[in-house]
């Protein structure tokens, strides 16, 4: 008999999570993508943490998608912990050092406010949906 086993673990609600990860990780790539290429020199800071937490929504989604195997099942967790450490890191510095992000804001600004605070609750997601797959991880 063949194994009609899937190469992913996601289902249900990490279908859903994983989908909402690859929405951000598309906003957040056409947002910085747009941010620097158009005006790069009036915020370049901002601009790039835009550009850092697009790369951490790709390599979660990407993750997510491939968390079966031990080593995919790491590195999500590193990039959903990255994110929400940016998330409160970048969220926090917006608002205590606002001069910093005078032209624009990040996807992480304001914890995500732009986002509808998408940004901040996201990885509290992806930190309960990992915990909860941890006894299916594979070697």
């Amino acid at each position: 008999m063949t194994d009609t086993r899937s190469s992913h673990r996601i289902t249900g609600i990490g279908t859903v999570l994983t989908f909402v990860y690859a929405v951000m990780a598309l906003a957040a790539t056409g947002r910085s993508f747009v941010q620097i290429a158009g005006r790069f020199e009036q915020a370049p800071v901002p601009y790039l943490l835009s550009a850092a937490a697009a790369v951490v929504y790709i390599l979660a989604t990407i993750a997510l998608l491939l968390s079966r195997s031990r080593g995919w099942y790491r590195t999500a967790w590193f990039a959903v912990l990255f994110e929400l450490a940016g998330v409160v890191i970048v969220g926090t510095l917006s608002i205590v050092l606002p001069d910093v992000f005078h032209a624009d804001a990040t996807v992480w600004s304001n914890y995500g406010s732009g986002y509808v605070w998408i940004p901040l609750v996201l990885p509290l997601f992806g930190i309960w949906y990992l915990a909860s797959q941890r006894k299916k991880e594979t070697r």
